[in-house]
């Protein structure tokens, strides 16, 4: 009578371990998935992940359906993976946990913040005074320069490439911004002379000027792989800007700046819009895209 109860209890055992092997190699299959997954956004909130994570349940009930034991298999094969990635410092559970915190912080921790400032709310700022400054600042911006190009496809290709599948370009011109804004260093020119530095003066100097310096190469090595760009000049200061499209293009790129620079724990994306154009700060003072602006007393918008 025992050993037929011990019989009878063994396949529920069986049972109950495979359907945990199963839950267990869903979580962090839904995650990888979800990077080759384009992102969605329905009613404003992101939904790649849910998508991701009902592909992993379909793909593992299709597993324990036609050959149940090998739900085991794969769950070795995914656990030998990620111990092997965790070594060569790839796709590990570090990025699994980040996945997932990334997904919950975009959905209910952040809000954007709409600059309230006059760039926003009047449009003759936009009309631009040709005036000797702007003249000067614009024949730096040379973004067709050979070395201005070849810094811009390097560096553009740094950081963020596990990503280039989910996001495209916006990760060349986040690697970009990524590697300028650790690397730049503040050197104010002389006190009685403006000197506008071109975007190749500031790369042979090995990234070092002030904030017309960093503006000027920041526009260029952008534009240099496609991207579009403006400068603006507030009070004391002179900052970039990217064009990040309308609103749906918008959402997108705050998407992968937060899904790419987790680790500065962003709170607000600030922006300035007008017409449905969205741009964001990449300024030197910003750790991170569309980050605080300095001040908002804007005095021109230098179009390039």
């Amino acid at each position: 009578m025992t050993q037929h109860l011990e019989r009878k209890h063994m396949p529920v055992t069986r049972e109950i371990l495979v359907q945990i092997m199963a839950v267990i190699t869903i979580i962090p299959l839904a995650p990888f998935i979800c990077r080759f997954i384009p992102p969605v956004m329905i009613a404003g909130w992101n939904v790649d992940l849910i998508i991701a994570i009902l592909i992993a349940i379909v793909i593992v009930r299709a597993i324990m359906w036609l050959v149940r034991p090998l739900i085991i298999a794969a769950f070795l094969i995914i656990l030998g993976v990620l111990i092997y990635n965790q070594a060569t410092n790839n796709y590990s559970f570090a990025n699994i946990i980040n996945d997932y915190k990334t997904i919950a912080y975009q959905n209910w921790l952040i809000r954007e913040k709409k600059q309230p400032d006059v760039l926003s709310i009047n449009p003759h700022l936009f009309e631009n005074t040709l005036d000797k400054t702007t003249r000067l600042i614009r024949t730096k911006v040379n973004y067709q320069d050979s070395v201005v190009r070849n810094f811009s496809i390097q560096h553009s290709l740094e950081s963020f490439d596990d990503y280039q599948g989910k996001f495209n370009m916006l990760t060349r011109y986040l690697s970009l911004f990524k590697y300028i804004n650790t690397h730049f260093r503040y050197v104010p020119d002389a006190q009685r002379d403006e000197y506008f530095a071109s975007a190749r003066e500031t790369i042979l100097n090995g990234l070092g000027g002030d904030c017309d310096d960093h503006s000027i190469l920041m526009a260029s090595c952008l534009m240099s792989i496609g991207a579009r760009c403006r400068l603006v000049i507030v009070q004391g200061h002179m900052y970039p800007e990217l064009y990040a499209g309308n609103e749906q293009q918008y959402e997108l790129l705050s998407q992968a700046i937060i899904q790419l620079f987790q680790k500065e724990r962003i709170g607000r994306i600030y922006y300035h819009e007008h017409n449905n154009e969205y741009w964001i700060n990449l300024d030197y003072t910003a750790s991170y895209p569309g980050g605080p602006y300095m001040n908002d007393r804007v005095k021109q918008v230098i179009e390039l």
